[in-house]
């Protein structure tokens, strides 16, 4: 699962199942969801029972699988479940089975039949736009708009980064401040360590973090988040390109489209207009992972060369050289390196211990300077193995941790069980679907970064495991 998948998975499994009920009611929710979140084999399963017209049988669902195919199984299995898609149920012979719950199974039929009166998909304008814009306009202005939101975070590091045609909203800086990309430092805002690694995402991942504290926020704006949500996955699913009537759009939606035109996820002519065009932003939210990445590329010179190619030299000795005119990538090399010499087609300065230990005081890891090199690094840098000097990497790190000493990771620990029969099948579980972190073999106990497939294993073991 993508970045930006894994994101908005996140969410919708933190939501209670009456919320589902009310998402899948709209085609477009569901057949977002059955394209973006599910695995290749979770969506066999899916089309398999889309049509029978009855439960299948657990026994007959497993035939289908190869013995050495557990993992798999168990994982789409538990991810149908986790999202409402799929329950238990019982067949007229009180076998357990398995059925497609409702909304989801008649709004998914519906997207992929057509039909109904539902407007799930958008409403195109039957009208001819005065003022038409261009794919090629509307890609230039979501590149603006979104290298708007990314300049004003990094913009602390120098001159203002916003192109004088981007006017922010304080909405727009709240929501940034209030998800904590960027914290206000005295009269400035300053990018934090979030806000770093936001920038080192792909775009369409960095879409959805935002999407998502936007979600977070509808309450507080008094806007259903159900209608929010709803309205987001209709985005995706629209045509780049065409415009769509106002009309049918409830007055969240119509508040919405204030809000995402300040990040060119849409684009309005005005408020008042009765359209309005979906961005590349908007149209690949839903898109699968190779539509993601083309979709990326067209706004990816926020942190590439004009040529698609990466910009950063760098020697033993520490000098940086990057082979750039972009103000926001200069912007985000000064947050952790030292930049002396200015030319018209590159800057050169050095990484230093204060550099990276100012780098680390804003919640910049090493690690995530390590990688923004290695991604952009030259391309004949990349003709090195490793890409960056050993002695460079190391230091970094060496910088960082002077003071720091330890890293905690989140997660639930299993202990407390009775044999140590019990105790290795329930850990080479979690090391098999890899949520695995540390075990301790004499005191009997584990920790892992998720609970959910693990605790639904011990419940399904024939033999009680007195784990918990």
């Amino acid at each position: 699962m993508s970045g930006s998948s894994l994101r908005s998975f996140e969410y919708l499994e933190s939501l209670p199942g009456t919320v589902f009920n009310r998402l899948y009611q709209q085609p477009s929710t569901a057949l977002a969801i059955f394209r973006r979140m599910l695995t290749h084999l979770a969506k066999t399963f899916v089309m398999a029972m889309l049509y029978i017209g009855h439960p299948l049988s657990i026994a007959d669902l497993e035939s289908w699988i190869r013995p050495d195919s557990r993992r798999e199984r168990d994982q789409a299995i538990n991810l149908l479940e986790r999202l409402h898609i799929l329950r238990v149920t019982a067949d007229p012979r009180k076998s357990r089975a398995y059925t497609i719950t409702n909304p989801f199974l008649g709004s998914l039929r519906l997207a992929l039949t057509g039909g109904g009166h539902h407007n799930s998909f958008g409403v195109p304008c039957n009208t001819l736009d005065k003022n038409p814009i261009s794919v090629a306009e509307l890609d230039e202005y979501a590149r603006r708009q979104w290298e708007g939101v990314l300049g004003y975070m990094v913009g602390s590091a120098g001159a203002s980064l916003v192109d004088e045609g981007v006017r922010l909203s304080d909405g727009v800086k709240k929501l940034l401040k209030d998800g904590g990309l960027v914290k206000q430092k005295l009269s400035k805002a300053e990018i934090t360590q979030e806000g770093f690694a936001f920038i080192l995402q792909e775009v369409n991942a960095q879409v959805w973090t935002v999407l998502i504290y936007y979600l977070d926020a509808a309450e507080e704006m008094n806007m259903d988040s159900v209608d929010v949500l709803s309205f987001l996955f209709m985005l995706g699913s629209l045509e780049l390109g065409q415009d769509y009537s106002k009309a049918t759009l409830t007055p969240t939606q119509l508040q919405m489209l204030d809000d995402l035109s300040d990040f060119g996820i849409v684009y309005q002519h005005a408020a008042t207009s009765s359209r309005f065009y979906p961005t590349r932003l908007a149209t690949t939210l839903t898109s699968d992972s190779g539509a993601l990445r083309s979709a990326s590329a067209g706004f990816d010179n926020a942190l590439r060369s004009p040529d698609g190619k990466g910009f950063i030299v760098i020697e033993t000795n520490y000098r940086v050289y990057a082979y750039t005119t972009s103000q926001l990538q200069i912007a985000i090399l000064q947050l952790f390196t030292r930049l002396s010499t200015r030319y018209p087609n590159m800057v050169a300065g050095k990484i230093t211990r204060e550099s990276i230990r100012h780098a680390v005081a804003m919640g910049i890891t090493s690690e995530q300077i390590i990688s923004f090199l290695t991604t952009h690094a030259h391309p004949q840098m990349r003709k090195n193995n490793p890409i960056l000097p050993a002695t460079v990497v190391d230091q970094i790190r060496l910088w960082q941790i002077e003071g720091e000493r330890m890293k905690a990771t989140p997660g639930f620990l299993f202990k407390d069980f009775l044999t140590a029969v019990d105790f290795e099948a329930c850990s080479k579980y979690a090391e098999e679907i890899g949520v695995s972190v540390w075990k301790n073999e004499n005191r009997r106990m584990f920790f892992v970064t998720r609970y959910e497939q693990v605790a639904a294993y011990l419940k399904n073991r024939p033999k009680k495991i007195a784990g918990s």
